[in-house]
């Protein structure tokens, strides 16, 4: 009985090793615009998150000012000019964004959106669904009851498998040209710190290597 017990428990672990081995969040796409001349200075950026959460807009921005900075950016962040409001957690319309982005000097606008969000529920069944043929318990009816009691009380649950999916985009501010664009896939993130940081360093990284940027000293 016990050999069949531990063989069931090892299919479970092996399945949910198989859930959990996956990226987290990956990249599914990205864009490089013909016109733009790699290898190209840039000294200021400004950061600009689209998400009507202010916390994911705040953590997103600041997470992304900190990658900037320490590639040698001077940043400055949508949410410092236009904080979101308990009536209003709509971003500016563009050419208020426009306005203070040339305002500011910027040189480089990243933007950060949420494109689309999907949610799937399954099933994940309980113990009664593995399966032992009768050696397992023996021929009597006690090693039977014995054996498969715990598993029918064991019923299963439900989770819901979230999925969001970002996009970033580096336009030149000063021109106003989109040079590069990411759209990246998320699952169930664990915690909106964790997420921010991770999608951060992942579009971020990719855009550096891609675009070859050189930061003005």
């Amino acid at each position: 009985m016990q050999h069949f017990l531990c063989r069931g428990y090892i299919l479970i672990l092996f399945s949910i090793m198989a859930l959990g081995c996956g990226p987290a969040q990956r990249i599914t796409s990205t864009w490089i615009n013909n016109e733009y001349s790699k290898n190209k200075e840039y000294s200021s950026m400004y950061i600009s998150v689209f998400v009507k959460d202010p916390h994911i807009r705040a953590h997103l921005e600041d997470e992304m000012g900190k990658a900037a900075i320490a590639k040698g950016f001077h940043t400055e962040r949508s949410l410092d000019y236009f904080p979101p409001s308990f009536s209003n957690s709509i971003p500016p319309n563009k050419e208020s964004m426009n306005e203070k982005i040339k305002e500011l000097g910027c040189d480089i606008t990243f933007t950060i959106s949420l494109i689309d969000k999907t949610s799937e529920t399954r099933f994940i069944p309980g113990s009664s669904g593995i399966y032992g043929p009768y050696m397992g318990y023996g021929l009597h009816f006690r090693g039977f009851y014995s054996y498969w009691y715990p598993y029918i009380y064991d019923p299963g649950y439900y989770v819901t498998d979230k999925t969001y999916f970002m996009e970033g985009n580096m336009f030149d501010a000063k021109t106003g040209l989109l040079i590069w664009s990411v759209q990246t896939e998320t699952l169930n993130p664990s915690s909106i710190e964790r997420f921010s940081r991770d999608l951060v360093k992942l579009i971020f990284e990719k855009a550096m290597t891609d675009l070859n940027i050189s930061v003005k000293k």
